[in-house]
């Protein structure tokens, strides 16, 4: 792979500015006047994963969270921050977690090797691999085995999105954006979707969420507090 010169960086930014305003005069005009993203994307900080390019949006068009293996984790403010502003702020229509196949930090946790604070930033994933290890462990190839932990990965991060405030608020007042669970295979370049159907989801008067057909995640109750209500519930990944 060609890598470009800190030098080449400025440069480089000229030519694509001209190359819009060619395209279009007043591109950066419109752009400036503010931002109403439909999409909020949590994905992996890994280099080789600017969305844009695989699904060739434009700037203005996905609000960015980025983090080592696209962790959601439940008491990381600035994921809680993003998340807040992009569902009551943005409103986004929108969430779509990212992991990646041949990802760095599902490797450090499914070998446990890691030292340091990567090493407590994937602890999740490992304890994910700990309770999938049967699954995992039956399937022939290193690479199989790293595939499937990244796409159980993903599966978690959905159902711990549903277990923010965050979004039990916008259930509640049925503003819930749809939750999609997506891998992306660096080999090919082809995102997989994981049809992980949460459209349904929403609170009716008695609290309660609908039950829903899912692929991967089984319903589990109990209760809780938020914002008036007795009750939601959780997910179960399987």
């Amino acid at each position: 792979m060609k890598y470009h010169k800190i030098e080449e960086l400025l440069a480089n930014n000229q030519s694509w500015v001209a190359e819009k305003l060619a395209e279009n005069p007043t591109y950066f005009k419109d752009l400036a006047r503010g931002q109403k993203p439909p999409f909020l994307y949590i994905g992996c900080s890994d280099s080789r994963l600017p969305l844009t390019n695989f699904t060739r949006t434009e700037p203005g068009e996905l609000f960015v969270h980025r983090n080592i293996a696209n962790q959601v984790s439940l008491t990381d403010i600035n994921l809680l921050a993003v998340l807040e502003y992009a569902v009551f702020h943005l409103e986004v229509q929108h969430i779509i977690i990212c992991g990646h196949y041949g990802c760095g930090g599902i490797k450090a946790a499914l070998q446990g090797r890691t030292i340091g604070l990567i090493d407590n930033w994937v602890n999740p994933i490992r304890e994910l691999y700990l309770q999938k290890q049967d699954e995992i462990d039956t399937l022939p190839t290193p690479e199989e085995r790293l595939n499937r932990l990244a796409e159980l990965n993903v599966l978690a991060q959905v159902k711990n999105i549903y277990q923010t405030s965050i979004m039990r608020k916008a259930m509640h007042e049925q503003k819930a954006p749809a939750v999609h669970g997506w891998v992306l295979d660096i080999h090919t370049g082809l995102i997989k979707d994981l049809n992980v159907l949460t459209e349904q989801w929403h609170f009716y008067p008695s609290c309660l969420l609908t039950e829903i057909p899912m692929m991967t995640v089984a319903k589990v109750k109990s209760t809780d507090e938020v914002a008036g209500c007795c009750c939601h519930e959780a997910l179960e990944i399987r």
